[in-house]
């Protein structure tokens, strides 16, 4: 059998998030799969930079139009929000939130830097977050506080990936470490566009990394006990990030490169088998934030 659309980009994708999705039974993977790969070609309809800006803001505007018409039990015609449409109609997942991610995408093509964390976290949120709610109506829950986990996962994820995403971004001139930051460590922009490390730098990266810190002890102490195990696969995203964070912070930070740290296919392959033995067993307290 051919694989889906979905599954085509994901498999192409080869993402720390879809490591995940091995977790799930079946039907809820390729729920989670569809929910993946639409995240990522609305990514990348915003984030190709040979495409000019109209052009881009018409596509996000069509992707825009096409989800609503799934959510509303309508007919799409873009193959992925066709295969995703299965997933919103059996979860009852809301349009509202996919109109926040489509705003966070959005303000890729206006923004390029933060000026305070109020306003970092409202990006992480949308972008990041409201996945994670998404993805909890997938996996199923109990307790609405895993409202909050998702919330809080979602940002430490986002915080790593920004943080390790520094020198990556830098190169195409975009700074989303927020202003007030680098003012308060006295970081000069243009050492982080021209990949200049600092002592400055690394006070400021450790206080980013810090932060990203307090979001997985947040999500660790947020996550309901009676649904830990429908959160395996969620667990298993935060276990991978919180290890690219550590690693991150064991290099020194540094992140001026513009190739990201990642973390081997061995140590992702043994994290896969890990949380599996762990749900198994039934140890299914988190493995992040420690």
């Amino acid at each position: 059998m051919n694989p889906s659309t979905s599954e085509d980009i994901t498999q192409k994708s080869a993402s720390n998030l879809a490591l995940a999705f091995v977790m799930l039974p079946r039907e809820k993977r390729q729920h989670m799969t569809a929910l993946y790969a639409y995240c990522r070609e609305v990514d990348d309809v915003a984030d190709e930079e040979t495409t000019p800006l109209v052009d881009r803001r018409a596509q996000l505007a069509f992707w825009r139009k096409e989800t609503k018409l799934a959510c509303e039990g309508g007919s799409p015609k873009l193959p992925v929000i066709k295969e995703l449409q299965h997933a919103i109609l059996d979860h009852n997942l809301p349009y509202d939130l996919f109109d926040e991610l489509l705003q966070g995408v959005e303000a890729d093509l206006d923004k390029d830097r933060y000026e305070t964390f109020e306003e970092l976290e409202q990006y992480c949120y949308r972008v990041a977050s409201v996945v994670g709610l998404l993805s909890i109506e997938i996996f199923g829950y109990t307790n609405p506080k895993c409202h909050d986990y998702a919330v809080e996962l979602g940002k430490a994820l986002q915080f790593t990936n920004i943080l390790r995403d520094v020198g990556n971004d830098a190169e195409r001139g975009r700074i989303y470490v927020p202003q007030e930051a680098l003012k308060q460590f006295n970081v000069n922009e243009d050492d982080i566009l021209k990949g200049r490390y600092t002592e400055e730098f690394n006070e400021l990266a450790g206080d980013f990394g810090s932060r990203a810190r307090n979001f997985y002890q947040s999500a660790r102490d947020t996550l309901p006990k009676e649904d830990r195990r429908s959160m395996v696969a969620a667990e298993l995203m935060g276990s991978v990030y919180w290890k690219l964070l550590c690693k991150v912070e064991r290099a020194g930070y540094k992140v001026l490169n513009p190739t990201p740290t990642k973390l081997s296919k061995p140590h992702k392959l043994f994290l896969i088998v890990r949380s599996w033995f762990r749900h198994l067993t039934g140890r299914v307290a988190p493995t992040y934030g420690v």
